[in-house]
Parts: structure tokens; C-alpha cells; sequence
């Protein structure tokens, strides 16, 4: 994409933007956590943009439960993994301090189903009837759930980005369980699919999405080889031919410091997230708030 396709982008997102200060995942729909989330990582720095951010914030501020976890939006009262868009908004904001004291805790305490002792033991005297990895600590989409490459990916993101404000040897611990439960789940192909790299035996392909997403939350791992994923990165960049999956792959490759062949030059889409996302991506975007670093 080219500066003037970033600042279209930009500019959509603040046109778009719900009187509640919110976005949905299209024009004019009810505001969510994640495209909201996104949207505040895309419009951070930008000209004319502090309002917009302010408004945006305040919502997403009061998904936050008392407890620390987050509700993806308004008409849902239980929370969900969109407690690691919460801590990475608030991380990229210079906001940790407001919500990570009781959202870390939370983040801490959700773990996928598969952690549990009595799953453990099914596994250890083989009655899974599944070749799922459940050695490692990774997170659900909705507490009580298995884990799942994404929302483990993302939270090991907002885990790490959340030691700025904390160094903790509980949350160093996670993360490093995190990343192993990534690892795990690599397929033979070199990338991931959404769970598990084989179903009873059979191997399942890479999906370009989780791929991107695994590598994100993989970003600063001590002592690991990702050669090989990168290239499955970069070789489903080439192949793809899904918007979605092409803008996080270019997050990916961006976050890695490889260079990203020039699409073509389009409009910005009608749907948010993934105008969002692709401005994230632009080589002048705040891709950067998807690693490991320090607060803004």
C-alpha cells in the first residue's frame, strides 16, 4: 500500500466511528471489542485522531468487568479472550496501569480446558481420541473452553507487552508456556491451522491467518528457530488470495522485519477490521503494537 492508502484507511475509520465511540465489524453496526480494539492500535499517532482514541477508549474501558475480564461487547455480559485486545490497547495507549493490575490476574487464571489434571491423565494412559499437545498452558476463546492458536497468540502478546508495567515471574511463566503450546501445534507444513496440527492422525493444512498469528505471538522467543515458519509466511503471502489473510500475514512479515512485496493499490474496504488491520500492516503503521516492546 502506498501513504495514500493509509490515510484513506485512517480516515475511514474516524468517518465510521459509532456515536457510542465504538466500531462493528461493519459500517453503521454495532459496536464490538475487537474491531474497536484494532481500530485504536490503526489510529494511534495520527493527525486528528486524540478524540476519536478518547471516545473509543472509554468504551472499551467500560467492557472491562470487575473482575478483570472483558466482554466483547455490550449485549454480552460473560468475558472472553478480548481481554488481550484490552491489555494491548491499553499497553499502546500508555494505559497499563489502569487496567492491568486486575486484567493480568485474570489472563493468568483462564488456561484451556486441556490443562486440566484428569485430561492430562486421559492423555498420559492414551484414551484422548485426539493427538492434541496438552502438555502446555494456552488460552480459550471463552473461559471453560480448549485452547486455540489466536486468542494463545494474541495473549502472549498483551502478556509480554503487559511486563513493562509489571515483571512478573508468574506472567514470564505463562508466556513461556504459551509460546511452547504454539510450537507444539506447528503443523509438517510449517505453519498452523487454528488448533491442532493433526486430527486422528491425519495431518491438517496451514491456514494463512493462524500462521501470521502464531509468529506474532511468538515475536522475542529465546533460543527458537522460526526459519521455517517464516517461510511458510512469506509463501502463503505469495498464494494468497483472502484480504483478511494477507493484511495479517503482512503484520507478521513486518513484525519480522522482512520486506513486503507492494500490493496493489485499492479503496479502503467496507469492513472495519480489516481496514484496521491493513493500516496496522502499512509499512508506516503501528504494527509495532502487535510485538513484544515497550508502552507507547
Amino acid at each position: 500500500m502506498t501513504e495514500v492508502d493509509l490515510k484513506s484507511r485512517l480516515e475511514f475509520l474516524k468517518r465510521t466511528q459509532n456515536a457510542d465511540g465504538g466500531w462493528g465489524y461493519f459500517v453503521g453496526k454495532q459496536s464490538w471489542m475487537e474491531p474497536t480494539a484494532y481500530a485504536i492500535l490503526a489510529l494511534k499517532g495520527s493527525s486528528g485522531s486524540e478524540d476519536v482514541i478518547r471516545r473509543a477508549w472509554t468504551l472499551a474501558q467500560s467492557w472491562q468487568l470487575p473482575d478483570g475480564g472483558w466482554r466483547p461487547g455490550s449485549q454480552v455480559q460473560d468475558p472472553t479472550w478480548v481481554a488481550a485486545l484490552g491489555l494491548i490497547a491499553a499497553s499502546c495507549l500508555g494505559c497499563l496501569d489502569q487496567v492491568a493490575p486486575k486484567s493480568v490476574p485474570w489472563l493468568l487464571n483462564m488456561k484451556g480446558q486441556e490443562s486440566k489434571w484428569t485430561v492430562r491423565l486421559a492423555s498420559y494412559v492414551h484414551l484422548l481420541k485426539t493427538d492434541v499437545n496438552v502438555t502446555h498452558r494456552g488460552w480459550p476463546w471463552h473461559p471453560g473452553n480448549s485452547s486455540w492458536i489466536e486468542p494463545t497468540a494474541l495473549t502472549v502478546v498483551a502478556l509480554k507487552r503487559s511486563l513493562a508495567w509489571n515483571s512478573n515471574g508468574d506472567v514470564s511463566g505463562r508466556i513461556r508456556d504459551g509460546e511452547e503450546l504454539i510450537l507444539s501445534r506447528r503443523g509438517r507444513d510449517g505453519g498452523w491451522n487454528s488448533g491442532n496440527p493433526s486430527v486422528l492422525k491425519y495431518d491438517v493444512p496451514s491456514y494463512p491467518e493462524t500462521t501470521a498469528l502464531a509468529l506474532i505471538g511468538l515475536q522475542g522467543s529465546a533460543n527458537k528457530d522460526l526459519s521455517e515458519p517464516l517461510r511458510a509466511v512469506q509463501k502463503l503471502y505469495l498464494e494468497s488470495k483472502s484480504s483478511l489473510a494477507t493484511a495479517w500475514l503482512t503484520i507478521a512479515l513486518h513484525c519480522y522485519g522482512v520486506r513486503v512485496p507492494p500490493g496493489p493499490n485499492r479503496s479502503a474496504p467496507t469492513d472495519v477490521l480489516l481496514c484496521a488491520l491493513q493500516a496496522i500492516g502499512h509499512p508506516s503503521g503501528n504494527f509495532r503494537f502487535l510485538g513484544p516492546g515497550t508502552p507507547a
